[in-house]
């Protein structure tokens, strides 16, 4: 089977997904890491919207982070990450958007101008979150014992708020005991920690440093 290659930026955590999903299926994929600010001559072809993360296999070019996890999901070898059974699957793939729509509320509330946008945005998170302690079950995962989809998408996340603990403590997380069980769980995950550069960390807290937002001046 030809290799798989996932093209992205440094940071994306869209691309954390399918990192995570083939670490979960024990099949080795090469990084290729692009400047988003100074995109290669070749990037526009493979990636009509210009974002990433882009997938190659052989001849095949995959842009989207959904259809590339669907497509590895049929094509690559390994654990299944979606359940049987119709209903199952959809509550995967629909709980995988939840956290996607999670990713715009954190890149805003990092992005926040002012104090008051900011406790704004903090509140927003914290609903967001609260929505998410209700779905929760006994775990360890998601969907109790089995590691999902859902799971690829929720664990980048709370990678990000590993950069956020250390500026302070916004109690984005206050009273979600099991959300804070589950972040424990995925964090501790070996498909979660391989799915970044070894000097992740020190990136995003670079990248937060020069946004300018509120957030950076709390650094």
């Amino acid at each position: 089977m030809p290799a798989f290659e996932l093209i992205s930026n440094h940071l994306c955590p869209y691309t954390q997904r399918a990192a995570i999903q083939l670490g979960e299926k024990g099949v080795g994929f090469e990084r290729v890491y692009i400047d988003l600010a100074d995109k290669p001559a070749w990037f526009p072809a493979l990636s009509p919207l210009g974002k990433v993360p882009v997938l190659r296999h052989g001849e095949a070019t995959v842009f989207e982070s959904s259809a590339i996890v669907e497509y590895l999901e049929e094509v690559a070898p390994g654990a299944a990450l979606l359940p049987v059974g119709s209903l199952a699957r959809a509550r995967q793939r629909a709980w995988a958007e939840f956290a996607s729509a999670a990713v715009a509320d954190i890149f805003a509330f990092y992005s926040a101008p002012d104090a008051a946008a900011f406790q704004s945005k903090c509140s927003d998170l914290a609903a967001r979150f609260s929505v998410l302690e209700h779905q929760l079950g006994n775990g360890p995962w998601f969907d109790g014992g089995h590691f999902g989809l859902a799971d690829a998408a929720f664990a980048p996340l709370f990678r990000l708020f590993d950069s956020f603990d250390q500026i302070g403590d916004f109690g984005v997380f206050n009273g979600l005991s099991r959300v804070h069980e589950y972040r424990d769980r995925l964090a501790a995950r070996a498909s979660v920690q391989q799915a970044v550069v070894a000097d992740y960390g020190p990136r995003f807290h670079a990248y937060l440093a020069a946004r300018g937002s509120h957030l950076s001046r709390l650094m």
